[in-house]
């Protein structure tokens, strides 16, 4: 299990990586991808083919997924999301592993 601490406009995120399950908690409240809120205009940035599509978050969903999937180790998956969401103004302050230490980041 890896946790890492986001910060964005002044507010705190936490990401758990277990496995192939990611868990956002913000303000108290776990979601996986699904319950996330998801920006149109940041998702077509990743995805300019999903543009127009009337199901585009579900599908922004199952590409989430599919890539989480297909790092073998849950370090992979936590950097991929580090470097995702640094994309969209996140800031990656901490990064603990089960049985490690907190390690600060550089953002």
């Amino acid at each position: 299990m890896i946790e890492l601490v986001f910060e964005f406009a002044g507010d705190m995120a936490l990401v758990v990586v277990r496995g192939n399950t990611v868990q956002f908690i913000q303000n108290g409240i776990v979601a996986d991808i699904s319950g996330v809120k998801l920006n149109y205009k940041g998702v077509i940035k990743e995805f300019p083919d999903l543009e127009g599509v009337v199901d585009w978050k579900q599908e922004a969903i199952k590409r989430f997924k599919e890539v989480i999937k297909s790092y073998e180790t849950e370090n992979d998956k936590a950097n991929y999301i580090i470097s995702d969401l640094k994309k969209h103004g996140y800031k990656c302050k901490y990064k603990q592993q089960a049985g490690f230490r907190r390690r600060i980041m550089n953002g």
